[in-house]
């Protein structure tokens, strides 16, 4: 039976209870995107679900990406037509059924600089594309550009050897809201989800060889806590290896880490109109909107190091610049760069029953395919990885049907593309209502329009807290459109347990503002504080932890000399 799929912090005590005390047909581990889609696919499907994640939803690569939900138009270059083809219906799924308030189509502007050849070349690309999304679709179809067309589009460009452009359309989202409303859909479904709890040890039933469930500590607390399920399903990521050393069991594969940087700068910095994707002679660079900034990225580079430390470099952040002011009129500085944020891709590298890596092992991680894997290495136990983003929702299912294939009873099949996230139902009709709504509430509409973009049908929910406490609806910070009302919403609504739960995720002020939030934080402290019950060392506590968070990020080598005092450094893992 389907529940109101609220994540209530305050009831953390609760939710431990029933991970200890419930039985459950899937345990999931990993909260990023693919767990949370895994939770909901199952879930929906009428079976008993739990998540654990170790950290915060979408706390690892699923909060780092590029923001773009796309068809992958470079790996048509690479003949992957399946993966293209079914990250483009996906794509189209999400925008006009799944999750119309989070993913909206977005234009890219792709400049030609060789007159004769290259036209008919990324055209030909670009009519392969269009094709392969159909006949009924929510995006427009591509179109040929002049010169001087692609410079009133983008002033930006340097009319330098600019032979034209062709313009085309994807998809962009908030991967970190996109994955916590996946999440509170699946708990809407009855999933039981729980953040700050980490898998220290799979579990086996009595013939010591099927995976019964896992062992689970509390990080706020040390507690452990046993939790049953008829299979596990992995979903970790780049830690994908190290679920399988608790389980003593050897993969089909390994998991390949790719790390992907992007910088962050001022709307201004870059005039434009529209999105852009330039080449670079090792892949693709995307110049991409973001409210009133540009998120510019990205690399794609083979990474050996600590998954808890993927840190841009000093190389990485002048290859993006240099990529950038090869295409640009006016260069990009380092004082322009506001942030820099890393995450890891868990791309995928077969495994010979020899344990030799196979044949795409020496290959540069540009090359390998996006296409998941999907590993039944015992009973009771199924992972995954590689994929990506876009195409979520069949990592989802194919992973739930190799993880309930052995339990003897008939499994509805996947269902999740007939089940709308929350906040998409009945969208039309509320936006359309934006006016009345900002009268009832009296609000700015421009606050309501802010909370339909961020909540679709559930900004109702956050203005319910603004009509009990009328102090809420101030802006978080001059110049930023957050609501202290979303402070208190991340709390009862979406399980935010610390300040850097709401600063960095549930909303994006780590990057997106000057100081990375930091003049927030002691009030985002006071608005948590009031409903969490903390005394006000906790509350400095708090808030003094986001400070050290920041002050640890800027003291990377990357941000300093002679970028702008205020840059800062962001990196992330991949956890799911």
């Amino acid at each position: 039976m389907a529940t109101n799929g609220v994540l209530d912090a305050r009831e953390r005590g609760a939710t431990l209870s029933r991970l200890a005390t419930e039985r459950f047909d899937v345990l999931v581990i990993g909260g990023g995107i693919t767990g949370a889609g895994a939770a909901l696919d199952a879930a929906s499907r009428g079976l008993r679900v739990a998540l654990v994640e170790a950290r915060d939803l979408a706390s690892g690569t699923s909060s780092r990406s590029s923001k773009l939900v796309h068809g992958g138009l470079r790996y048509l270059e690479q003949r992957d037509f399946k993966l293209v083809y079914e990250a483009l219906r996906e794509r189209d799924l999400l925008v006009s059924k799944l999750a119309p308030h989070l993913v909206r189509p977005i234009s890219f502007l792709y400049p030609l600089y060789k007159k004769v050849v290259e036209r008919p070349y990324v055209g030909a690309g670009l009519a392969l594309y269009d094709a392969l999304e159909g006949t009924r679709r929510p995006v427009p179809h591509h179109r040929h550009l002049t010169v001087r067309g692609a410079l009133k589009l983008a002033p930006a460009l340097s009319p330098a050897r600019l032979a034209g452009a062709m313009l085309y359309y994807d998809a962009q989202v908030d991967d970190a809201r996109h994955t916590l409303t996946v999440a509170r859909t699946a708990a809407a479904h009855s999933a039981v989800v729980a953040t700050r709890v980490s898998a220290v040890e799979l579990l086996r039933g009595p013939d010591g060889i099927r995976v019964t469930g896992a062992r689970v500590r509390d990080e706020e607390t040390g507690r452990l806590l046993d939790v049953s399920a008829e299979a596990v399903v992995v979903c970790a990521g780049v830690w994908t290896d190290l679920v399988y050393e608790l389980a003593g069991v050897r993969a089909g594969y390994r998991v390949r880490m790719s790390k992907g940087v992007h910088i962050v700068v001022p709307r201004e910095a870059v005039r434009a109109d529209t999105g852009m994707i330039v080449r670079t002679e090792k892949s693709v660079l995307f110049f991409i909107p973001w409210g009133e900034r540009w998120i510019v990225g990205t690399t794609d580079t083979d990474f050996s190091g600590d998954r808890a430390e993927p840190a841009a470099t000093e190389e990485d952040v002048e290859y993006i610049l240099a990529a950038a002011n090869r295409v640009l009129a006016q260069p990009l500085r380092r004082s322009d760069v506001i942030a820099v944020y890393a995450g890891l891709r868990p791309l995928v590298t077969a495994e010979q029953s020899n344990g030799s890596k196979g044949s795409k092992g020496s290959r540069p991680t540009t090359k390998l395919s996006r296409e998941h894997v999907v590993d039944v290495p015992v009973p009771g136990l199924a992972s995954i990885a590689g994929g990506k983003l876009t195409t979520y929702r069949l990592m989802a299912r194919d992973v739930v049907d190799a993880a309930v294939a052995d339990f003897g009873r008939e499994i509805p099949a996947s269902v999740t593309d007939q089940v709308p996230l929350l906040g998409a139902d009945g969208l039309a009709a509320v936006r359309a209502g934006a006016g009345r709504l900002a009268e009832d509430y009296q609000v700015s509409r421009a606050a309501v329009e802010h909370l339909l973009d961020r909540y679709g049908t559930l900004a109702g929910e956050v203005l319910d807290l603004i009509r009990a406490d009328p102090g809420l609806a101030q802006p978080l910070a001059e110049g930023h459109p957050y609501l202290r009302a979303e402070v208190a919403y991340a709390v009862t609504h979406e399980d935010a347990l610390h300040v850097e739960d709401v600063l960095v995720r549930r909303m994006r002020l780590f990057i997106e503002s000057a100081d990375s939030g930091t003049g927030m934080a002691a009030e985002v402290s006071t608005i948590m504080g009031r409903l969490l019950g903390w005394n006000r060392r906790k509350r400095a506590a708090e808030a003094r932890r986001y400070l050290e968070l920041v002050a640890a990020e800027q003291t990377m080598p990357v941000i300093g000399a002679p970028a702008a005092p205020d840059a800062v450094l962001v990196s992330a893992t991949a956890a799911g």
